[in-house]
């Protein structure tokens, strides 16, 4: 599962504080203007859209439903157009019968007009000569009509061809415009998922809960590159009720020196439960296994393991650590706070003296500033280095990974939350 955005919010007032950044780099801060967020379409916007493309896809399906419909009508014997066809093909059909008999009669005639004998009186030959002209008469009005019946049966078919070509043309328009829509439809829907996704599962709005605590012991406060350390992640439910499901997230990030070159990898962070002895890596995107449940008042602790390459330089480094939680019913939330774990990177082979574990430097933002799942914001805040409460002693700790790492790491963290808990 994705991390959510809900831890995003103790995130952004942390990396959004200029009084770090100024300290750092402060020509960059006087010429560049703050980034501007562009607002995204509300939940309730986009189901609207969505059920506005449904409705646009119904109403195309249907069409396209009716075109086929029309076109298998027309299609058919009995459509009107087909059926004046066939009667004017049959028609045509009795015209050329009745032609050929006629030519037929002016053979016949003709022949008889031959076949007079020489004897044949006056009244004989004008019967046969009779004969023959209303028999030639009769075969041209008879070669009129089957003319005639012919132009009807082309016109005929041509008018049931073209009702049929049109009703081609509208299914294949109807069937081009439900295309269109199920793409308009689809995108609506994924639009409105992702949302949701967002917006919590269901659509349900995450919640900030102090009482969900994550906290790093152990850690040394210098890692010398090339070597392993081992430290605890306890994650605990101080609420008085049961969350059925914790999903703890780790984070780690480190610079050289000066805090412009991430050396992100050549750090590398891997955790394991307590009933499992493999070791997973901690990829800064996704949450570890599900604590499920975490009841009320307990905890879980889970195994981490930090390793530094080698050939990383001496530098700063940080351990974000935070947790969601998510009940069956719905509801979620989690850390208002973010902990922050610093630690010092030696170079390989050298010897750190006494050392430490590692402190938090937790991010507390206001109460305002915190906007559960629906989106995280922090506005800037004025002021100088010393009003955050770093120390003068550690400088190089304070601007380095105070400002460097948290806002390095943090922002890409705050960015990655947004995306929101879909399952991986």
């Amino acid at each position: 599962m994705k991390i959510r955005r809900i831890l995003a919010t103790a995130v952004a007032a942390a990396v959004t504080t200029p009084a770090l950044l100024l300290s750092v780099t402060p020509a960059f801060a006087d010429d560049k203007p703050a980034a501007q967020t562009q607002e995204k379409p509300s939940v309730a916007e986009l189901e609207k859209a969505a059920a506005a493309a449904k409705a646009a896809y119904d109403d195309a399906v249907a069409a396209e439903n009716a075109a086929h419909a029309a076109l298998e009508a027309l299609l058919s014997d009995t459509a009107p157009l087909a059926v004046a066809a066939k009667a004017a093909e049959a028609a045509a059909a009795d015209a050329a019968t009745a032609k050929t008999d006629a030519d037929q009669a002016v053979v016949d005639a003709k022949a008889a007009v031959d076949a007079l004998p020489e004897t044949a009186t006056e009244e004989e030959k004008t019967a046969a000569a009779t004969t023959l002209t209303e028999a030639e008469a009769a075969a041209a009005v008879a070669a009129d009509a089957k003319a005639a019946a012919d132009a009807k049966v082309v016109e005929a078919l041509d008018a049931r061809d073209d009702e049929r070509v049109a009703a081609v043309r509208t299914l294949d328009k109807a069937q081009k415009a439900t295309k269109a829509a199920l793409a308009d439809k689809t995108a609506a829907d994924e639009a409105l998922a992702k949302a949701k996704e967002e917006a919590g599962e269901g659509g349900e709005d995450c919640v900030p809960e102090a009482k969900l605590t994550t906290v790093v012991t152990g850690l040394p406060s210098t890692v010398v590159a090339g070597t392993k350390v081992n430290f605890n992640l306890r994650v605990a439910n101080g609420t008085d009720k049961t969350m059925d499901e914790v999903l703890p997230f780790a984070y780690v990030h480190a610079t050289d020196k000066s805090g412009l070159k991430d050396i992100d990898d050549l750090v590398h962070l891997q955790w394991s439960s307590a009933s499992s002895s493999t070791w997973k890596t901690v990829d800064n995107e996704h949450y570890m296994d599900a604590i499920s449940p975490l009841k009320a008042g307990a905890h879980a602790d889970i195994q981490m393991r930090l390793t530094v390459d080698a050939s990383a330089p001496a530098g700063n480094g940080i351990t974000f650590v935070a947790g969601d939680y998510f009940n069956d019913n719905g509801t979620c939330g989690g850390n208002p706070d973010l902990e922050g774990y610093e630690f010092l990177i030696a170079a390989a082979g050298s010897k750190p003296g006494k050392v430490d574990d590692a402190k938090p430097r937790t991010t507390k933002p206001k109460t305002s500033d915190l906007k559960p799942q629906s989106g995280a914001s922090a506005s800037p805040v004025s002021g100088s280095l010393a009003a955050t409460g770093s120390s003068s002693a550690t400088p190089q700790l304070a601007l380095a990974s105070g400002a460097a790492l948290a806002i390095g790491a943090g922002a890409v963290f705050v960015v990655r939350r947004r995306k929101a808990g879909s399952h991986a």
